[in-house]
């Protein structure tokens, strides 16, 4: 197969929780354990860190990434869902994985998964592990794609476990309550091995400090308030809570041996996007009119885009909207801001909301705006209509950024 015709396949035969949503999640770890088993156990003796949350997660592995990578070590990074291609999710010292190694792996381990029935984000951990395992990466840097008790990835027995916070996403699937939900993104806290919580209080706080006591973890609440001395090349003070997540994370592997300067710890701060290829983080990807992404998804995340569009002077503000349908619509709409001009569109994937529908959606939360038929189609509208020192900000989905970086 060449590499166009293996994503095809994997697109055709396999679930794909970011296409299809609810449909694609399969609640136990049945499958990744048949493809462990399949493969050898690639996830057995892989050093790494495990990092499950609601919002900063891909953040934070990315900061971890990069300062290991500055410390020297051949440094692995999963992340999800990618952006423009599919090998975004796989990553050693910020390279990309081969197109051919895809090809190959898939070529070689087709006929033994397909009786699993494994869905797409399976085959993903399944096929960076087993690469993670044959480049002989020192350590990884390994992120959740949904919850943690049950997400794929939780087959891994890392040097620290990170959970960056708790918010409401994906209740449908981890529970209707912050404890809830909180008690699945615990479920990666294992027997022995330290756990960082970013930010946490009362009853959420609690719930890890009860799960981490049931089996022996040590966890380590970060402390938020302390100042950061380290410059940081992801703007935000949400990017400042994760680097203090970050510098915590850090903090334990040192006290496991790993070799962790603090001229490491401030180059790979101040570099993240440079050593990792991160993205789509309050990303200016043009100027006049200046023009921002960001792939903020939640009622969390879009809070911080408020605060981002508070710091970022401007006149007139553009919005180019669209989500997926089975989010909390309503709790989105109701934090943009009601003073912009929306354009709203549907990114090109079976879960994105109809922009007729988001439209419509919108106008009863006191949003003006139009609909456009793509998401391409929304933004040259948006550039079109802004002047000099207005701000077009692209929003709403990482599916949607993607379209447009």
């Amino acid at each position: 197969m060449t590499y166009a015709e293996t994503l095809a396949y994997l697109h055709a035969r396999l679930p794909m929780f970011s296409r299809l949503g609810k449909a694609a999640y399969k609640a136990d770890l049945s499958n990744t354990h048949a493809l462990m088993d399949l493969l050898g156990h690639p996830e057995r003796g892989l050093k790494c860190v495990h990092i499950a949350g609601t919002n900063g997660k891909g953040s934070t592995a990315n900061m971890l990434a990069s300062v290991l990578q500055q410390a020297g070590y051949r440094t692995g990074l999963h992340t999800s869902p990618h952006l423009r291609d599919f090998r975004e999710r796989f990553r050693i010292n910020g390279e990309m994985i081969p197109q051919q190694a895809v090809t190959d792996f898939v070529e070689r381990h087709k006929d033994g998964f397909e009786p699993i029935g494994a869905s797409f984000f399976e085959w993903g951990v399944a096929l960076v592990l087993d690469w993670f395992r044959g480049k002989h990466t020192d350590i990884a840097v390994i992120e959740c794609g949904l919850g943690g008790r049950l997400d794929s990835t939780n087959v891994v027995t890392p040097e620290v476990s990170v959970i960056t916070n708790i918010g409401r996403d994906h209740a449908d699937l981890l529970g209707d309550t912050l404890e809830k939900i909180a008690g699945e993104k615990a479920g990666i806290i294992k027997p022995g091995i330290p756990v960082v919580v970013g930010e946490a209080e009362g009853s959420i706080a609690e719930v890890f400090r009860r799960k981490a006591q049931e089996v022996g973890a040590s966890i380590h609440f970060t402390d938020q308030t302390a100042p950061m001395p380290y410059a940081l090349d992801l703007a935000g003070a949400h990017q400042q809570r994760n680097a203090r997540t970050a510098l915590a994370a850090l903090h334990l592997l040192r006290t496991k041996g790993w070799n962790i300067s603090d001229a490491h710890i401030a180059a790979g701060m101040a570099h993240v996007c440079r050593n990792t290829g991160f993205a789509g983080r309050w990303q200016t990807i043009a100027e006049q009119p200046r023009t921002i992404v960001d792939i903020g998804h939640n009622a969390d995340g879009l809070r911080v885009v408020n605060t981002m569009l508070a710091e970022t002077p401007h006149e007139h503000l553009h919005i180019v909207l669209g989500t997926v349908g089975d989010k909390d619509v309503e709790g989105m709409l109701d934090l943009l801001p009601k003073h912009a001009t929306y354009y709203f569109c549907k990114a090109d994937i079976p879960r994105g909301l109809d922009a007729v529908v988001l439209k419509d959606r919108a106008q009863g939360q006191g949003l003006t705006g139009a609909a456009y038929p793509s998401v391409k189609a929304a933004l040259a509208a948006a550039q079109h209509s802004a002047q000099a020192d207005d701000l077009v900000l692209v929003t709403g989905s990482a599916f949607v950024v993607a379209e447009v970086v």
